[in-house]
């Protein structure tokens, strides 16, 4: 689920997936350069981040989950990579 939050030029965007999808997730997207960022848990379970973007861009981004798998997001879809994956694509 991705909840976004425009202002101005900025847009707050928290990913969460839920505590179903592993033991620990991480996301990486175009916003850090690939970075792996560990995403928080809730008392729920569920895995949740925010990250403050710029409005009128496109970020592609996936999740690592466990380490090692990679996956897109549910809610946005897939799109191909030049890397033989596939991600998601965030809209601004």
């Amino acid at each position: 689920m991705i909840k976004i939050t425009k202002k101005g030029n900025k847009a707050w965007v928290t990913f969460t997936l839920p505590a179903s999808e592993g033991e620990s997730v991480e996301i990486c997207g175009e916003w850090n350069d690939w970075e792996n960022e560990p995403m928080k848990v809730k008392k729920s379970g569920e895995f949740y981040i925010t990250k403050v973007l710029k409005t009128d861009k496109n970020y592609e981004f996936g999740y690592r989950v466990n380490g090692n798998e990679w996956r897109c997001d549910d809610e946005l879809g897939c799109i191909p990579s030049p890397f033989d994956s596939h991600n998601s694509l965030l809209e601004l």
